[in-house]
């Protein structure tokens, strides 16, 4: 049986903050707060409530902030691959980058041969400093 995804006019708009900055994280009080501004009534207990359902069907992919303090979210994009790669993420700036390339097969493959684990990538998340926030620190 398949899962029914059910589409709401506040599940619509939501995506819709996330598709249109596809490359910035959000809060939950940033959803909020930008449905509000925009006229929405929306109780924040709703947009939790979709932020996880969108999460749970992989249309977004959940961090936590750069002071592991609340919950941050990034669209995973039209395909809503983000399950097969790792992400980097900035500690620094807290840029969020898809580790989607060729190597990911490697590193898969190297785990599982080397240390018997099979590598889950849904929300596995690689902390380290971008260039340019490596850049400005050299600078």
């Amino acid at each position: 049986m398949e899962k029914q995804i059910y589409k709401t006019k506040i599940k619509e708009k939501i995506l819709q903050c996330f598709q249109e900055n596809a490359e910035n994280t959000f809060s939950a009080k940033d959803i909020h707060t930008t449905l509000s501004q925009s006229g929405e009534k929306v109780n924040i207990t709703t947009v939790y409530r979709n932020l996880d359902t969108m999460t749970f069907d992989g249309v977004l992919i959940k961090f936590q902030d750069n002071k592991c303090e609340k919950a941050i979210y990034k669209y995973s994009g039209k395909e809503g691959n983000c399950r097969s790669h790792l992400h980097m993420k900035c500690v620094e700036c807290g840029a969020v980058v898809h580790l989607n390339c060729h190597f990911m097969n490697e590193i898969r493959t190297h785990i599982k041969n080397e240390h018997g684990f099979s590598l889950i990538c849904s929300n596995s998340v690689i902390y380290g400093i971008c260039k340019n926030c490596e850049n400005r620190e050299n600078v």
